[in-house]
Formats: structure tokens, sequence, C-alpha cells
């Protein structure tokens, strides 16, 4: 299995991840009914942030920790719906790729996650 090498890899996964997301009834619901997400937009943007994160490349502006504080003021973000991302996102990339970057992004993942909850029971 090849590793993680560009932004055609990084879509591939993030396009993946997000499938098995919204068919995932104790998640979905975040991305389909509060944010009401376009997944068609989400998606090159989210490949943009994980460009810019694991490969330095690229342009992405949001603030990706604001967003989920928005979104978290709609809708309680609860350390299950972590998990189930995070699983859900080792789960897609180990089915798709295997390599150094593969493992960087599963640990960046874990990273932000951590991080994203730690902010979210400070605002709380």
């Amino acid at each position: 299995m090849k590793d993680l090498e560009n932004r055609e890899d990084l879509t591939l996964l993030m396009d993946n991840f997000y499938q098995k997301l919204l068919q995932n009834k104790a998640i979905s619901y975040l991305f389909t009914e509060v944010a009401q997400i376009d997944l068609e937009h989400h998606l090159p943007v989210i490949v943009d942030f994980w460009n810019l994160s694991l490969f330095g490349k690229g342009n992405y502006k949001n603030n990706v920790l604001k967003l989920h504080l928005d979104l978290n003021e709609k809708s309680k973000l609860s350390p299950q719906h972590f998990k189930i991302w995070l699983d859900t996102f080792y789960l897609t990339v180990d089915e798709n790729f295997s390599g150094e970057n593969s493992e960087k992004i599963k640990t960046k993942a874990l990273s932000i996650a951590n991080v994203m909850q730690i902010k979210l029971h400070k605002s709380a």
C-alpha cells in the first residue's frame, strides 16, 4: 500500500473518511443537520487544511478551532463524537495508505482532537 504523498491522496482519504462519517448516525447529524455542510464545498477546504498540516503546502486560512467552538455552541461535541471521528479517521487512513506520512497524519489528528476537546471544555 502506498503512503500519502500529495493533495490527490488527501482528497481520496477525505472523501472516503466523510462518506464513513456520514453513514454513522451517532455523528452524521452534526454535519448534515447542525453544521449543514455542503460536502462538495467542504471537501476541498478540509483537504486544504490537511495539505497545509501534513505537507506545508497550500493556503488554508480558516480558524479550525473557532469553527468547532461555534459548532459546539449549536450542539455539544462530546468525547464520544471525538472518539468516533478519530476511530473513523484511523480506519480510513489504514484502509487506504501506509507509511511515514500516514502515521504522521494519524498523530496530527489525535493531537487536534485532544486540543479541541481541551479548548471546548475550557469554553464551557
